[in-house]
């Protein structure tokens, strides 16, 4: 009898269990890859943990904008953490298993990484229009309550969509177990269904969609509306400081898409190339959090010179 529970018991761990797509990985160069992989990951989580705790710890930063953009790198380092450990992982032991429930946590904090970008740049491009255009009644507006309403509305907004797609996962029989992917994600998950999946396709498809609508709607309003101040004032430091606000979130706006676009759609069309596909889809996860913490933040000055601060004290008391 015991011996029949043991099946049993193992059967049902069998069948949580997924093998991943891997790599084809030249001899020898998996260690290369590896410690380069390291070396990617611990600069992009130095780089974002030293903002969270620089905006902690520092009382002249905890305005409205520094508030929000806290939302960012703590958002980037959940990204890149869901994703590239796991991936160097699996290169350098040579192996490519995960278990469904592991598969499906990664997929939703992927997700919610992707999610959480388009609505925190959302949040800070409504907060730069407010400063540029309607600067004498900024501190009226931008309360510490309405700005933890903002952010709480990023992140909820975010579980809404994110929750709701996934909450679909469960509607269709699971009967494959090739994830076809380095890493776990909804398009992937819904691959592993033998049912009729076109609920889910066309729901992922319109919960992206109307996620790209309200983020672009946000930032389309407020950089032309920033724009329009910026034609209209006559100061030369209101025109600099609008120019640097949009050229700095417009790029790391539209190389987010550009990357995310093919990544989604890359999903949906057979001839595209496996390994360009793996490759595209983690540059999503990766190159963001490399890149915010510079842009965003060392691309401040107030950030800039308190991080400097900081160092001089700790320089000072060695």
């Amino acid at each position: 009898k015991s011996g029949g529970v043991g099946i049993l018991n193992l059967s049902i761990i069998v069948s949580f269990e997924l093998t991943l797509d891997p790599f084809s990985i030249p001899p020898g160069a998996k260690y290369p890859i590896f410690l380069f992989g390291i070396f990617i990951y611990m600069f992009g989580a130095f780089c974002n943990l030293t903002l969270l705790l620089l905006i902690i710890l520092t009382q002249s930063l905890h305005k409205p904008i520094y508030i929000i953009l806290f939302s960012l790198p703590l958002n980037d380092f959940v990204g890149i953490t869901s994703m590239l450990p796991k991936v160097l992982s699996d290169i350098v032991t040579e192996t490519n298993n995960t278990y469904y429930p592991l598969c499906v946590l990664q997929g939703f904090l992927l997700h919610m990484y992707g999610g959480g970008v388009l609505f925190i740049l959302a949040a800070m491009a409504f907060d730069r229009y407010i400063a540029i255009c309607i600067p004498l009644r900024y501190n009226a507006l931008m309360t510490p309550k309405f700005v933890m309403g903002i952010v709480a509305f990023v992140w909820g907004l975010d579980l809404f969509f994110i929750g709701l797609l996934f909450s679909l996962q469960g509607r269709n029989y699971r009967c494959r177990s090739n994830i076809v992917n380095v890493f776990c994600d909804n398009p992937s998950l819904i691959k592993l269904a033998c049912g009729n999946t076109i609920v889910n396709n066309i729901f992922g498809l319109f919960t992206t969609a109307m996620m790209q609508i309200i983020s672009v709607s946000i930032q389309v309003f407020s950089y032309v509306k920033i724009l329009i101040a910026c034609l209209v004032t006559s100061r030369s430091d209101a025109k600099s400081k609008a120019i640097n606000t949009c050229v700095a979130q417009l790029v790391i706006f539209i190389m987010y898409e550009v990357v995310g676009s093919f990544t989604i759609l890359s999903h949906r069309f057979s001839n595209v190339n496996a390994n360009l596909q793996k490759i595209m889809g983690m540059l999503i996860f990766l190159v963001p959090p490399l890149l915010n913490p510079i842009v965003y933040g060392l691309n401040s000055q107030e950030l800039r010179n308190n991080l400097l601060k900081i160092i001089r004290r700790k320089i000072s008391k060695m």
